[in-house]
């Protein structure tokens, strides 16, 4: 049965932490985007549950293996933790796109998963990318697409960004995790004691 969670999915790269060309292969290549950490801590603490949805196509193309993904998540974890944050938990594909999994964005796999996971509404659900092909995967799985522009998306012009909105419809574009995670804040009503009423 779906219920009305406060879920939100989140890219990796670009979002939480530095992108990489040639992949985060290790702790010691990982770099936080500043503030994006707080901000999820502050979409925790104001009672939003936060799941990592990512391509790790280097599991694939034999460039890192699942012990070092899972020292690099751990490290992650970690760093949250430091700051008051969590996870609660992390999807991510290995395959390449030779592989035609269905879990590999843009095609919604994951986020399918994720919902069947946590029981939700992915239509309620807002999801966070940083490129075009991860507002498409949102898009297909019937999530609210969100855009920061801390990652790949750094560099798009006015035209690309326009382009942007009307290949994925309802984008909302923010500058960085911590904006995006000020506008839900700011848009999501205040949970209301129950009241009951004696007869």
């Amino acid at each position: 049965m779906l219920h009305l969670e406060k879920l939100v999915i989140l890219g990796r790269d670009g979002i939480l932490n530095v992108f990489r060309e040639d992949h985060v292969k290790s702790p010691e290549e990982w770099q936080s985007i500043p503030g994006a950490l707080e901000a999820v801590a502050r979409l925790n603490q104001a009672g939003w549950r936060t799941v990592l949805a990512t391509n790790q196509s280097g599991i694939g193309r034999g460039m890192i293996d699942m012990a070092s993904v899972n020292a690099v998540h751990a490290h992650l974890l970690k760093r949250l933790m430091a700051v008051g944050g969590r996870l609660d938990a992390v999807f991510f594909c290995p395959h390449t796109p030779d592989d035609n999994c269905d879990c590999r964005k843009p095609l919604p796999g994951l986020m399918r998963q994720i919902g069947e996971r946590f029981g939700v509404d992915l239509a309620q659900v807002p999801m966070v990318a940083d490129t075009v092909r991860d507002l498409e995967a949102a898009h297909a799985a019937g999530c609210q697409p969100h855009l920061v522009c801390s990652g790949r998306a750094a560099s798009l012009d006015a035209a690309q960004m326009q382009l942007i909105r009307e290949q994925v419809p309802g984008v909302v574009l923010h500058a960085d995790l911590p904006a995006f995670a000020e506008y839900l804040i700011l848009r999501s009503p205040t949970p209301q004691s129950a009241v009951v009423e004696s007869r």
